[in-house]
């Protein structure tokens, strides 16, 4: 019988394998009329991956970059690998797997995933800033403040945007291993202008000499397109889609949303109790924090004296030349 090669591209997608690309190669050499199919992998620990097929199979060969060994492979529609070795937390693995069911239909899988973090702390959205600054050719970004509420490790933690159609969905940033403690401060930068920008995934708090670096670890997201706006809802993912903290806020109080992918993304925070209406349904536009006053400087700050309540009542916006980035926000409101 004729050998046929079938291509699959980018079947991983979202929160099992978050992370960059997946590509999937298959030889049938039986008679099944229904192809075998990689569906989706995870890791289900700091030792164990595992990956769904559409029927049961046998793993042929398998490699991890970086290189792990593999103490025990459990066969069958979902293949459950165990490691000799812990994974660093949300350190991103390649592996290179291939598998063949009982007719000889093999699939060859080389996907890319984040392995199990354990240790992701308690940490909330602090500080926004939604307007970009050009002052004598000096071209300062949008930036989001998070605070630590305890240490861990922010590996494979991801941050999104919902403000426009093209980002409704969109991870707008994946974190790297990197440890951190309780009460401090993460600044993540919302374009990238000054080639001195630099990720301070070390020790070096200062490694970043990117305008508006703070004294704070720095984060850059690459290009130079616009991603946060005054009507955005902007929250953080951990490895199993629960919402760590969120804050939705809206130039204007309308009576509901002009966009089905806002009115969506509310009730998705709802559910997850991420952010919360005055009277205890789907939050609209009148119960995000208003940002219409916001200007560069003009940040959108957390009251870190105040206990969260994941309300507006919890934000409030700084005066004027006030902007806090990597520091403690400042008590100053506009208006």
């Amino acid at each position: 019988m004729k050998n046929y090669l079938l291509l699959l591209g980018a079947v991983i997608m979202a929160c099992a394998c978050s992370t960059p690309d997946a590509s999937v190669s298959m030889r049938i050499n039986g008679g099944s009329s229904q192809p075998l199919t990689f569906e989706k992998c995870r890791a289900v620990s700091e030792e164990e991956v595992e990956f769904v097929f559409s029927g049961p199979v046998k793993v042929k060969t398998c490699n991890f970059t970086p290189e792990l060994s593999v103490s025990s492979i459990e066969n069958g529609s979902t293949v459950r690998i165990i490691l000799n070795e812990k994974t660093a937390p949300g350190e991103l693995l390649t592996v290179d797997l291939l598998v063949e069911d009982e007719k000889r239909n093999s699939i060859n899988v080389l996907v890319s995933l984040r392995a199990r973090n354990n240790r992701m702390p308690e940490l909330v959205i602090n500080e926004l800033c939604t307007e970009y600054s050009n002052t004598n050719s000096v071209r300062k970004a949008e930036f989001i403040e998070f605070k630590m509420k305890s240490d861990g490790n922010l590996g494979g933690m991801r941050v999104f945007i919902n403000g426009n159609s093209a980002a409704a969905k969109e991870t707008i940033y994946e974190f790297s291993p990197v440890e951190v403690k309780k009460n401090d401060y993460v600044v993540l930068h919302l374009r990238t202008y000054d080639p001195a920008s630099k990720n301070e995934y070390g020790s070096n708090l200062n490694e970043s000499g990117g305008t508006n670096s703070s004294s704070a670890r720095d984060f850059w997201i690459p290009g130079t397109s616009k991603i946060l706006h005054k009507t955005s809802m902007v929250y953080v993912l951990n490895q199993d889609d629960k919402v760590l903290n969120a804050v939705v806020i809206s130039e204007k109080a309308d009576p509901w949303w002009t966009k089905d992918y806002f009115a969506e993304k509310a009730a998705f925070l709802f559910l997850n109790n991420a952010w919360q209406s005055a009277g205890g349904e789907v939050p609209g536009p009148a119960d995000a924090f208003i940002s219409a006053g916001t200007t560069s400087t003009r940040t959108i700050c957390r009251d870190e004296s105040a206990e969260n309540t994941n309300k507006a009542e919890n934000w409030y916006i700084t005066a004027t030349s006030s902007a806090t980035p990597g520091t403690v926000n400042n008590t100053k409101r506009y208006n």
